[in-house]
């Protein structure tokens, strides 16, 4: 790796990024927005990504321009704490996993160190608040070695709220140059907890509907395949969507349900399938690579999101996956959750209560009985989406944004 890195343009600003969730190699299954943000902004700036090792990734690697970092906190066999479904999600599905947190903690901490010493970047950019931000903070000090700009993608807004960690999260953020968050209600608990409004803007991650998330013609819609796309974890609903399966089935038993992904939730929902008699019409067919997804897009009839507020206040920040369903030409119905009003605006239509069985049966019922209507429907709110979330556009902001810290 130090020939590649002897190739770093020196002339760019150098940014360096932190994250828990990054592509563990090409094409990998864990959700690649991270990725897809470093190398658009590779154009204006030296980026280098500091990441969590993980079994089989490489401990440094140069991945489309964007120069990747792997810090090792466990035995190779135990660095199972990120990747796989989130952090959060293992933590409360299997409680010996907090005893690798301390250790992920001081890794992560001295690995920033690290790069602040040798490495010398113009901006760190934290994405989660918990704990990269917090890390960074501490990191960077008050000899301000280094900008700081902070990315809240939902979790770490929306839930960790004791009155220690709200007065944390508040230092935190009041401390960086910018803050962005990726809906307009993160915007709204970002303000909430204190922060200096001047410094938060809203911009979500962005999705590739110029050639990768677009309708193809040539893949025939289905007319009952039900899809649902993301992690199985809590504040996810796929419980609420099963318990809607029976009611659907007993108007349309041609419907099927196809779960892609992977979580600490599986095995509860495979049993709750089985419980309500719609396990043969439940597949659940794992994590798929980004390159695929389009196609399950495309295919189906209708993609779902039933997403809620979980009792800790885990919620979705921002569905980067219904965006990427619309972009396909998909008729999709959500929640009604505050991170996703950004995307459908007053075309909210097919936004249902959260945790209603019985209302997100209906609704989707109704996409099902009348197809026509759904897909003209998915045609309209593609056009609207392209000019707010498209990765051209999103880039910018964000490059804008890192820019402007620099030149101050």
């Amino acid at each position: 790796m130090t020939t590649d890195r002897a190739k770093a343009d020196v002339t760019k600003p150098r940014l360096l990024v932190l994250t828990s969730m990054f592509p563990r190699w090409r094409d990998d299954t864990e959700p690649g927005f991270v990725f897809e943000l470093c190398r658009r902004l590779a154009a204006r700036f030296d980026v280098r990504v500091l990441a969590p090792h993980a079994p089989g990734a490489a401990m440094d690697e140069l991945m489309d321009g964007v120069e990747v970092v792997r810090y090792r906190y466990a035995p190779q066999r135990l660095e199972t704490l990120a990747y796989g479904g989130g952090i959060v999600p293992k933590l409360r599905k299997r409680p010996l996993k907090w005893l690798l947190v301390p250790l992920l903690l001081v890794a992560q901490y001295r690995a920033i160190r690290r790069e602040l010493r040798r490495w010398r970047p113009a901006v760190v950019h934290a994405h989660w608040i918990v704990p990269q931000g917090i890390l960074a903070a501490l990191s960077i000090g008050r000899g301000k070695r280094a900008a700081l700009a902070i990315t809240s993608h939902g979790t770490d807004l929306f839930a960790f709220n004791s009155a220690p960690m709200r007065r944390i999260k508040r230092r935190v953020l009041n401390k960086a140059a910018v803050v962005t968050v990726v809906s307009e209600a993160l915007r709204e608990a970002a303000a909430g907890l204190g922060v200096d409004t001047d410094k938060i803007h809203v911009a979500p991650m962005g999705v590739d509907l110029q050639s990768r998330f677009t309708p193809d013609r040539r893949i025939e819609r289905s007319a009952s395949e039900l899809l649902f796309v993301g992690r199985i974890a809590p504040s996810k609903g796929l419980n609420v969507l099963l318990d809607a399966m029976p009611g659907i089935l007993a108007s349309r038993p041609d419907v099927s349900l196809t779960i892609a992904g992977f979580g600490p939730e599986e095995s509860a929902l495979r049993a709750q399938a089985t419980r309500l008699g719609v396990a043969e019409k439940v597949a659940f067919i794992g994590a798929i690579q980004q390159s695929a997804l389009p196609d399950l897009y495309r295919r189906a009839a209708v993609f779902i999101a039933p997403y809620v507020r979980t009792a800790s206040g885990e919620q979705e920040g921002f569905g980067l996956t219904i965006v990427e369903a619309i972009g396909c030409g998909c008729p999709v119905v959500s929640t009604d959750m505050p991170g996703l009003r950004d995307i459908f605006g007053a075309h909210a239509g097919h936004m249902v209560e959260p945790g209603s069985a019985n209302a997100l049966a209906a609704v989707v019922m109704r996409l099902l009985d009348d197809p026509v209507v759904a897909r003209q429907r998915a045609e309209e709110q593609r056009r609207r989406i392209v000019a707010k979330f498209d990765w051209i556009v999103v880039t910018e902001r964000y490059a804008d944004w890192i820019g402007h810290v620099i030149s101050t």
